[in-house]
């Protein structure tokens, strides 16, 4: 043999062994911890971004580990329920169970055939959408619910097709970094933690590296609409000066418990940034113990802003501070402090006792405003966001942890205003936004029509301005104890039933199952819209046939929160024990260590 042909046949051979220890090395990648950096693959031509190669321009010195488990056992949240509470022995019961599980495979099986893999299904006209980055957000969304209704081989699909989903470019130019953590970091998180599936995981960690990226600012606060081509690119980022106080303070959940299953404190460390800020300025707001709805996150200053609410863009952030102490088994005790502190601000301020025909004993939570130039006055908005019925559940919770029956007692009234509110609309159907009369004091509650008049005028427009009271009812078809329907819309929301559910499962009174079947079966007819169901436009606007405008979006949570809830309400009450599990605000059930 030549020594050239030798020379050519050595050179192969190292080339051959070369390419074959490449690809050695590279299968090997995923049997890595599920944290550790790789290099970053940028693809001009596609924008295509590996997060986790991201190289931090702020990186933190000393990460914020997680707190050392507490040795005693919190208190049980759940009711002990007797064998009367399962569905096997209850034949209503296993149908009402059973006819929500027809309605979610249904809406799944269109979504499956006319969206799949698009964050939503358009209802009526069977096409899709990509509201959230373009990632599937309804598939991600949903596939905690396909396994608690025992839709496996659904899930195992979805699963399958889940884990290609490539988070290294989005449909969007900027991401919703709120939305991205609760549907799908959440959504993975849970997947995995009910079925084990080690790749959900992985595509959890890769979401919560994107995440990170948008944490990468000088004072180590997030950026709420993200520009991740930007970010791509090397461009420099800092924290918005107005970002809403759900979007600064929504993580806990879900970057805990990433941390707690990667053992990676990154995540953890985010967070408990937050959450200091958030102690260190609780008493010196406008409305001491609340922070106000929009913060500076660049500047780290939340006192400035005077309108607070326990409703839109701040509802999530109260929420997770007594879910965010279970999760952690006790073990943060600040998190107890913030809760208490927040929530006897709201308890003076926020919450009322509306008027209502029947004299009923309920409550409901609206806007406070302090008006800086009147020595800090403050002025109750006795506004009710369908939003704001997560909170019955939250005092609920809160009440059983922290061994408060009166937050228990508060929680049930704030469950029952809901559903006075749903059983008061002609529709059955709670509105978006209503306005309703608080009563002059707690002990002073009787109705009086004349006082509701007053107060329907009081809330009209400049163009009813010349009519009567009567005429103001009439033409805005006013149920008796509403003022004003603000926002006539249903976008098909789960936080009444949310809060029912809890409610059921914290006090085992039946009668929060049969408010949950009203609901239900108001719900499913209002909004059923031949392919799936749909959000309502207008509740007040029923036509001659009893049916009502839709709009052609089917939201995610529909399936993620929504029919998880009410599916829940009819099972066996150790399915998603609220003694085992934490629900996000995105309804997704998230492993309580033990």
């Amino acid at each position: 043999m030549s020594s050239s042909r030798q020379r050519t046949l050595v050179f192969v051979a190292a080339c051959t062994g070369i390419i074959v220890l490449y690809l050695l090395h590279d299968t090997t990648r995923y049997r890595l911890p599920l944290s550790v950096p790789q290099r970053p693959i940028l693809n001009t031509g596609s924008q295509e971004y590996r997060w986790n190669g991201y190289v931090e321009k702020f990186p933190v010195k000393t990460l914020i580990s997680l707190p050392s488990r507490n040795a005693q056992p919190l208190p049980p949240i759940q009711h002990r329920f007797g064998t009367g509470a399962k569905p096997d022995s209850n034949s209503e019961t296993r149908s009402r169970q059973q006819q929500v599980k027809d309605v979610f495979t249904k809406c799944w099986k269109y979504y499956s055939e006319k969206a799949w893999m698009h964050d939503e299904l358009s209802p009526i006209s069977g096409g899709a959408r990509d509201p959230f980055g373009g990632w599937a957000a309804t598939l991600v969304d949903a596939l905690d619910t396909l396994w608690i209704m025992d839709l496996k081989d659904e899930f195992h699909k979805a699963a399958a097709s889940a884990t290609n989903i490539s988070f290294s470019s989005s449909s969007d130019v900027t991401v919703n970094m709120f939305e991205t953590a609760i549907r799908y970091l959440g959504g993975f998180l849970s997947a995995y933690d009910l079925s084990g599936d080690v790749e959900l995981l992985r595509k959890a960690v890769e979401v919560g590296n994107m995440l990170l990226v948008a944490f990468d600012t000088p004072n180590r606060m997030p950026i709420s609409r993200w520009n991740w081509r930007e970010a791509a690119d090397g461009g420099l980022q800092v924290a918005p000066e107005k970002i809403s106080l759900a979007e600064l303070g929504s993580f806990s959940l879900e970057f805990t418990r990433l941390s707690q299953l990667t053992a990676d404190q990154r995540w953890f460390d985010a967070i408990q940034r937050i959450t200091d800020l958030l102690e260190s300025q609780q008493n010196r707001t406008k409305l001491p113990g609340m922070w106000p709805v929009v913060v500076n996150a660049r500047d780290k200053i939340l006192t400035e802003d005077t309108s607070f609410t326990l409703g839109g863009k701040s509802d999530s952030l109260y929420e997770y501070l007594p879910k965010e102490y279970a999760l952690l088994g006790g073990s943060a005790p600040v998190y107890q402090k913030l809760y208490e502190s927040s929530m006897s601000t709201a308890i003076s301020h926020l919450l009322f006792r509306p008027m209502t025909p029947n004299d009923t004993d309920i409550l409901l939570s609206g806007d406070a405003h302090v008006d800086n130039s009147a020595e800090n006055q403050i002025t109750l908005d006795p506004k009710g966001q369908h939003l704001t019925c997560f909170a019955g559940g939250m005092f609920g919770l809160g009440g059983r942890l922290f061994g408060n029956s009166e937050h228990v007692s508060i929680g049930q009234k704030l469950t029952d205003g809901c559903i006075w509110a749903y059983e008061a609309m002609k529709a059955e159907i709670m509105p978006e936004i209503a306005h309703f009369v608080p009563c002059p004091g707690p002990g002073d509650c009787s109705w009086d029509a004349a006082e509701w008049e007053k107060s329907v005028m009081r809330q009209a427009t400049s163009a009813d301005s010349k009519t009567t009271a009567e005429e103001v009812i009439s033409t805005r078809k006013l149920p008796p104890g509403y003022t004003a329907i603000d926002d006539p819309r249903y976008y098909l929301r789960p936080e009444a039933i949310e809060s029912v559910f809890i409610l059921y499962r914290i006090t085992g009174d039946s009668t929060y199952r049969e408010a949950a079947w009203n609901m239900f079966t108001s719900i499913s007819k209002a909004t059923d819209a031949g392919f799936a169901n749909a959000g309502i436009k207008d509740l007040t606007a029923i036509d001659a046939n009893g049916s009502l405008p839709k709009d052609d979006r089917m939201q995610s949570f529909w399936l993620a929160e929504t029919l998880k809830y009410f599916y829940l309400i009819f099972s066996d009450p150790e399915l998603i024990s609220l003694d085992d599990w934490v629900l996000n605000t995105e309804a997704h059930p998230l492993r309580r260590p033990q």
